[in-house]
């Protein structure tokens, strides 16, 4: 959206997650071509944190900004400190999506610890317009004076919104609590199968927002789980085979990890509201059709 070229890199097939390997390889054969990147955005799938200390390293030796895409991640930890805190990053964003672990209605938070990145976030979520006297340019005017200083957007949360965010954001901790819990159970029922379940690194609390597996014969049992009603879904078609991104001259092959992952994907249902036993009936439906 601002003109930026976009490359991609591949995943690391246990954690779904950027593999910090790929993107060394990739920013040394872009050193040699002297066309490195300003930015690169890890995405925490499923809740899951990417190896962010890797990726900071490889940004202090490279000279990269990190933006994390923690939209499925609210209330995940990473090296003992919640998703959110900027350690190893320039700026976090989090989604409040009505399918997220927290729900504005929509919309969602860019969060940073650089002073002059807050500054500009607050500007460009509401035209660019600044109303306070020690910022303006021109500080001769009347007390109503405003000026535009930069081109913006109408990114403004709404005070309901904001009220439901709250409301929202004091429930997270038992969220959190009651997903991990939730996909601890399927983990067990599941433990006597090969399946390819995501891997949690020690060093890592997943806040779950989605609980992926990968089988074989996927499409055959996403249909047959939804003709009992029960709502599985596949997260994510990979974004370099989307028509938009074919136009742009990514191909099939060229993120091998990614696309293996999702020919076999397929995701349970896990919310707050879900019950162990309606767990059991779900994975028990997914072992049968399975045998």
């Amino acid at each position: 959206m601002c003109g930026a070229n976009v490359n991609f890199i591949d995943i690391n097939i246990n954690t779904r997650n950027l593999d910090p390997n790929r993107l060394e390889t990739q920013l040394k054969l872009a050193d040699k071509n002297s066309c490195l990147p300003n930015l690169v955005i890890p995405v925490h799938f499923s809740g899951l944190s990417c190896d962010m200390e890797s990726i900071k390293y490889l940004s202090n030796r490279y000279g990269f900004k990190i933006l994390e895409d923690a939209s499925h991640a609210i209330g995940a930890e990473y090296n003992g400190k919640k998703i959110g805190s900027c350690i190893y990053s320039d700026i976090t964003v989090f989604s409040f999506h009505p399918v997220k672990i927290i729900t504005t209605g929509e919309g969602g938070a860019a969060l940073t610890n650089d002073n002059e990145l807050a500054r500009k976030l607050d500007n460009i979520r509401s035209h660019g317009v600044v109303r306070n006297k020690d910022k303006l340019y021109n500080q001769q005017q009347p007390n109503f004076y405003y000026e535009m200083q930069e081109l913006g957007f109408n990114y403004r949360m709404t005070d309901i919104q904001a009220a439901l965010g709250l409301s929202q954001l004091s429930k997270l901790d038992m969220f959190i609590s009651k997903r991990n819990e939730l996909a601890r159970h399927y983990e067990l029922l599941f433990a006597d199968h090969e399946f390819n379940q995501l891997i949690v690194p020690d060093n890592s609390r997943s806040s779950h927002h989605l609980y992926t597996l990968c089988v074989n014969n996927r499409d055959a049992l996403y249909s047959y789980m939804h003709s009992l009603g029960i709502k599985v879904n596949v997260h994510y078609i990979p974004v370099h085979l989307h028509p938009y991104w074919a136009n742009m001259g990514f191909r099939k092959g060229d993120f091998p990890n990614a696309e293996s992952y999702y020919e076999r994907a397929i995701t349970l249902p896990l919310h707050p509201k879900l019950k162990l036993k309606e767990i059991e009936i779900i994975a028990s439906e997914f072992i049968n059709f399975l045998r």
